[in-house]
């Protein structure tokens, strides 16, 4: 080997008499058979001094040299974070600005790290020297972090799929079809990492559209080629356990998906024929990303305290309303987490089972082999059960089933789909539950919603008149708080100003009052105002505090109440 068929660094070392020649043949042909790159081999056996290599490049290519002690992994774009180019190059993304991209490197003639690095996130990257074992150190942190980019998730090809039993129709099989594999694996994990809670695969005439759905808004992120769409459909059945041959009717399936030996993540999938092909949305169930400690849902001290003694009673039904993706199964299952203790016995009856419970007898309903939620809840009432748990109340035989185990010394909780506290006893009234049962039986309802948190590396303050603000429901006392108002901007680290979401609530609790309007026939509204005047906070005015707060925006405070 001549000094011809050096790399650039090894050439510019030699030339400068730092090492001879011979040496750095020697020390090339080391690196590469044990695949190595030249600088940490160098460093690594004492050629020469991680300082003293990082000054010589900084002098010789005349790039800067950051002298801090180390790099901040917080810092870092995580939408630059790519784990493939990081471990192959050798060299970490640290900052963007003025439309650059700036990498952290130790050898300042990798030009293909900048080449690709570029290339894969179309901007204009530059090299900026750091000493290789701070640089090693970095690296290695961020690949150990479960707060990294692929959050302990592994490389796309790691990622495994449970596809026995796949009903495919072997004329159509994609099981070959590697770059469709590997880009539908990227796509789920990049859905994980952002948090998304559903994923929408859409067809159209002339475009393909992929969507997440992350803190409630759904935003766009990929636009592949519209001739794929059948392609893509075909691969999601099939990870689906679907009947990819079927694309006339909608079907429902789910995914289990090893992403790494730590995590495991759930997707439940529906296809639905539509014009152009098969849309496809997916759920994630991710029970790992759920909190379920009560201090962290949003709930104010006098909520959270109403709560907890609907909780601590030993019988009663609580009920839990909202749309759906009102983050009702969260309240649900920190209320379940709280009463888990190894004196009660508590089942619950869902569809689907959302998170795993240890020490929780959890049944998934299966309405085409009979189990549905009133079966199951027969069956519960016969196996001594002190809590039960009936994922949403449909109809009135589940209804009933569940008040009468709420009037003979059970606690149940349960959901539905009503508007707020006040609609869903109307709600039973309607569904042919005597209001005598529900007023003997329910002990506490909360209606909620979910708002976006906003970023408190971005936000501002927001400036708006008192007019204004009380015209959106402020009191007097809260206008003179208006300065605590702030509204998104965007940055590196949220989606358009938020990250995150907090609960918002309307805790009410059953008394004589509300008892009494219930057996007169009262309606929704009367049974607001007598909640009101008894303390309770409705979803607009929970949502104000929230602002105030500083936690979320008046845009979240309008858009959710």
């Amino acid at each position: 080997m001549n000094i011809n068929h050096l790399s650039g660094l090894a050439t510019s070392l030699a030339a400068r008499g730092l090492l001879k020649l011979d040496k750095l043949q020697q020390i090339t042909s080391a690196a590469a058979s044990e695949q190595k790159a030249l600088v940490s081999y160098l460093v690594e056996n004492n050629f020469i001094s991680s300082l003293e290599l990082a000054k010589f490049c900084e002098a010789e290519y005349g790039i800067p040299l950051l002298d801090s002690e180390s790099l901040e992994l917080d810092d870092i774009p995580e939408k630059f974070i790519n784990i493939k180019l990081i471990e192959k190059h050798h060299a970490l993304p640290i900052y963007v600005q003025h439309k650059t991209l700036y990498i952290a490197m130790s050898d300042p003639t990798n030009v293909s790290a900048l080449e690709d690095f570029g290339f894969s996130f179309s901007m204009h990257t530059e090299a900026l020297l750091v000493e290789e074992t701070k640089l090693n150190k970095a690296i290695e942190g961020l690949l150990d972090d479960g707060t990294s980019a692929l959050d302990d998730m592994g490389n796309i090809d790691d990622i495994e799929v449970d596809e026995s039993d796949s009903r495919l129709d072997e004329s159509q099989s994609v099981d070959d079809d590697a770059p469709i594999v590997k880009y539908i694996n990227g796509v789920l994990i990049d859905a994980v990492k952002k948090g998304a809670s559903d994923l929408h695969f859409e067809p159209y005439e002339k475009k393909y559209r992929i969507r997440f759905r992350v803190d409630g808004i759904l935003h766009e992120v990929a636009t592949p080629p519209v001739n794929l769409a059948n392609r893509f459909s075909a691969r999601l059945k099939v990870m689906s356990k679907l009947d990819i041959a079927e694309r006339r009717l909608p079907q429902d399936g789910r995914i289990k998906l090893k992403i790494s030996n730590k995590r495991n993540i759930d997707l439940r999938v529906s296809t639905l024929p539509t014009m152009w092909g098969e849309k496809i949305v997916m759920r994630i169930l991710d029970s790992s990303a759920a909190s379920l400690d009560i201090d962290k849902l949003g709930y104010t001290d006098e909520q959270k305290t109403k709560y907890m003694n609907a909780l601590a009673k030993p019988q009663g039904m609580i009920l839990i309303t909202g749309p759906t993706g009102s983050g009702k199964t969260v309240s649900l299952y920190t209320g379940l987490n709280i009463l888990n203790t190894v004196e009660r016995n508590i089942s619950t009856a869902e569809d689907p089972v959302e998170i795993n419970l240890t020490g929780i007898n959890q049944v998934q309903i299966n309405t085409k082999a009979g189990l549905t939620f009133a079966s199951a809840l027969r069956s519960f009432l016969r196996q001594d059960p002190d809590i039960v748990m009936v994922g949403e109340i449909r109809d009135l035989e589940t209804a009933e089933i569940g008040i009468k185990a709420a009037q003979t010394g059970h606690l149940v909780l349960s959901t539905l789909h009503t508007n707020s506290a006040a609609e869903t006893l109307t709600r039973l009234l309607n569904m042919g539950v005597p209001a005598f049962n529900i007023a003997s039986s329910v002990s506490l309802i909360i209606a909620q919603r979910l708002a976006r948190r906003l970023c408190n590396e971005c936000k501002v303050p927001l400036e708006m008149s008192d007019i204004e603000l009380s015209a959106i429901g402020f009191t007097e006392e809260q206008v003179t708080r208006k300065n605590n108002l702030f509204k998104p901007v965007g940055c590196d680290k949220c989606t358009d100003g938020y990250k995150g979401r907090v609960g918002i609530y309307e805790v009410m609790q059953m008394s004589d009052e509300l008892g009494r309007i219930i057996l007169s026939d009262g309606n929704a509204m009367q049974i607001a105002d007598a909640a009101v005047s008894e303390g309770m906070y409705t979803l607009r005015q929970s949502a104000i505090m929230q602002a105030l707060n500083g936690v979320t925006s008046l845009n979240e405070v309008t858009r959710i109440t």
